[in-house]
């Protein structure tokens, strides 16, 4: 009975609270309406009293925006033609209508995008794009680079893509320091209790102790390899609620106390290590003794130079220091920081933060907070520690993918292979052979009868060389022009890897040496193919005239001579002026002739020379550019995608 009374007098309430809204509604309608028609008035009067340029003259009252939406009273669901507009503004509130007509003031807050979203939003497609590159990087390189170099870049996608899979609203930070620097009291003091034990026996943290502000950070607590046993909650700020942490400070922070990194446990060690390398950030707390400890600055905080973004150092116990010594102190910290190529976040810069505060009287304690709550509330420790992997990565990648030097096979130095080439292949003696045919043919054909028939009876005694018949070169040359062809690959191997990284440069040597195996026999081919001249030899156009005056030549001789004979055999009528003087123009004309067509024929020769030189050529260029240099250039080609995916992952 109790509770439906308590039920009808909580409803009754509730009907009077909504009509005394509704009322207070109607009332600021009417004072919007009578505000907008004051405007009216008012803006008439500043209009007559414009300046030449049209701006309103001075005014003690700001003038409230003309995009006004003035509703009556009596039309509640806005059905009029200005209902349309969507919005209104009584000068003091800014709401929107809904399409029911109903005034939503909840509605009416600002919906414009924050630009840190927007920047966040970019920054992670950026990191994505860095990581696909790095992935397309080793991929493109697994079969050039050895695969320990590598390990690395595959172990960041791994833990990367791990990371990016958990939740993103949290940020995990380690808490890490010497034995006696006080990081478990600088846990506990952050969490507002006792959760990681404390006391003079060391080491006092055996196993990593992990504490999370706000609830979802299981996946993030099981990939660190932490037991429920030893996850904390910290102290609740509003007792009687359990579990409620959404308007705590360090919303979303997940705070994980580590053991001594210099412990004498090699247990503990390893786990420092292994649990440093998955975390989002970490707080470094050192104390005034061993702030200077080179087992810290060599390797941690050294190698971790590039992670100085999600990196806080904090000098505890500065409450031992007297007077100025604290500032002295953190003054030479941060001398051997910078030593460390860790760049310190000063001035709004971004870097590490450094920070001098006492966990056990709380000095400087609620400054390291403040700095957590920031860090922890612009959720992006995580993709700034994932991008610092990936810097890390690539530094030690350099090597393998730049040289600061250019690279790549000139022009010049593929001249100069074809021109190795078509020397080791004869090109030249080939053109000049083929020179020497072309006017022995012309001489055949244009040389006196008497010459031509000396020079069939020297073939007939010694055949010589045609181009159907082709000796075979002596072992000494073949062994000359092999050694031609390993050192063109070789010169040119070396002069396309130049300027490469180890792994690329190797791979294009080998390539090249892949190429000329088979190479000088190919050669060899080429030679008797395309150095041997196809069918008969060309014949100039002057051919025909010169043979014809070479037989007229030799008629002369002939008809000459038969005179002369039958005079001597008293067949003809003694007359020895014409026939000797048809024989001497024979004899001497004859010569004249063939001396003339050798004169003619230089120039067609030496054509038809240079033509066979430059077939041999280009066929030797192409069985060597098929042979060697298109592998060298798909290994180049390959090293210039892996540099532009490279230049991608340093973003």
């Amino acid at each position: 009975m109790t509770a439906v009374t308590d039920h009808t007098d909580h409803t009754d309430h509730t009907d009077r609270i909504d009509h005394a809204d509704h009322a207070d509604r109607i009332d600021r309608v009417d004072l919007a309406e009578q505000i907008g028609q004051a405007d009216q008035a008012e803006g008439a009067d500043r209009a007559e009293c414009s300046g030449p340029s049209g701006l309103p003259g001075r005014t003690d009252r700001a003038e409230p925006p003309r995009h006004v939406k003035r509703m009556d009273a009596r039309d509640p669901e806005g059905s009029g033609a200005e209902s349309a507009a969507g919005a209104w503004d009584d000068g003091l509130i800014a709401r929107r209508v809904s399409d029911t007509g109903v005034f939503d003031v909840e509605a009416a807050v600002d919906t414009h995008v924050p630009s840190d979203v927007g920047a966040a939003h970019d920054a992670d497609a950026a990191l994505q794009t860095r990581l696909d590159a790095l992935r397309e990087l080793v991929g493109l390189s697994r079969t050039r680079v050895d695969a320990e170099v590598l390990a690395e870049a595959g172990h960041v996608l791994d833990e990367a893509a791990a990371r990016r899979r958990l939740s993103d609203r949290h940020t995990v930070v380690a808490v890490a320091g010497a034995t006696g620097s006080g990081k478990s009291t600088l846990f506990n003091a952050l969490a507002g209790v006792p959760l990681s034990e404390t006391g003079l026996r060391r080491p006092t943290t055996s196993a990593p102790i992990a504490c999370s502000w706000t609830d979802g950070a299981a996946g993030l607590l099981d990939r660190l390899g932490i037991p429920g046993r030893l996850r904390r909650r910290p102290l609740q700020g509003q007792p009687g609620q359990p579990g409620q942490y959404a308007d705590a400070p360090l919303k979303g922070l997940v705070l994980v106390d580590l053991p001594d990194h210099d412990s004498a446990a090699v247990e503990h060690r390893e786990q420092v290590d292994r649990i440093l390398a998955l975390v989002d950030a970490v707080i470094w707390v050192v104390d005034p003794e061993k702030y200077a400890d080179a087992m810290l600055h060599e390797r941690y905080l050294r190698p971790l130079a590039g992670h100085a973004e999600v990196t806080f150092v904090v000098l505890n116990q500065v409450d031992r220091l007297p007077g100025e010594a604290a500032d002295l102190v953190l003054d030479d910290l941060r001398r051997l920081l910078d030593e460390d190529g860790i760049a310190l976040g000063e001035h709004g810069e971004p870097g590490a933060t450094v920070l001098a505060l006492s966990a056990l009287t709380g000095e400087g304690v609620g400054e390291l907070r403040e700095s957590l709550d920031q860090f922890t509330r612009e959720q992006g420790a995580a993709s700034r520690r994932i991008a610092a992997d990936i810097d890390a990565a690539a530094l030690r990648l350099r090597p393998v993918y730049a040289t600061g030097r250019r690279s790549g096979l000139s022009e010049d130095a593929r001249e100069e292979f074809t021109d190795r080439l078509a020397d080791a292949v004869g090109a030249e003696a080939a053109g000049q052979a083929a020179e020497r045919a072309w006017r022995r043919n012309a001489n055949k054909a244009c040389g006196t009868p008497w010459l031509r028939l000396w020079r069939w009876y020297e073939a007939r005694r010694a055949p010589s060389i045609t181009f159907t018949t082709l000796k075979p070169a002596p072992a000494d040359e073949e062994a000359t022009a092999r050694q031609r062809v390993e050192h063109a690959v070789r010169v040119v191997g070396e002069r396309a890897s130049a300027g490469l990284p180890g792994p690329w440069g190797q791979a294009v040597r080998e390539a090249a040496t892949r190429g000329a195996a088979g190479l000088p026999e190919a050669l060899d081919e080429l030679a008797l193919t395309a150095g041997t001249p196809a069918g008969r030899l060309p014949r100039p156009g002057w051919w025909p005239v010169a043979v014809l005056a070479q037989v007229s030549m030799t008629l002369l001789q002939v008809v000459g001579g038969l005179w002369l004979l039958g005079q001597i055999v008293v067949v003809l009528a003694p007359n020895l002026g014409v026939p000797v003087l048809l024989m001497l123009a024979g004899i001497v004309g004859g010569p004249c002739v063939e001396w003339s067509c050798r004169m003619a024929a230089k120039g067609p020769a030496r054509r038809y020379g240079l033509e066979a030189e430059r077939r041999l050529r280009e066929a030797a260029a192409g069985c060597g550019r098929a042979r060697v240099l298109d592998p060298v250039a798909a290994e180049l080609l390959r090293y210039r995608e892996v540099r532009e995916q490279y230049v991608k992952v340093t973003g």
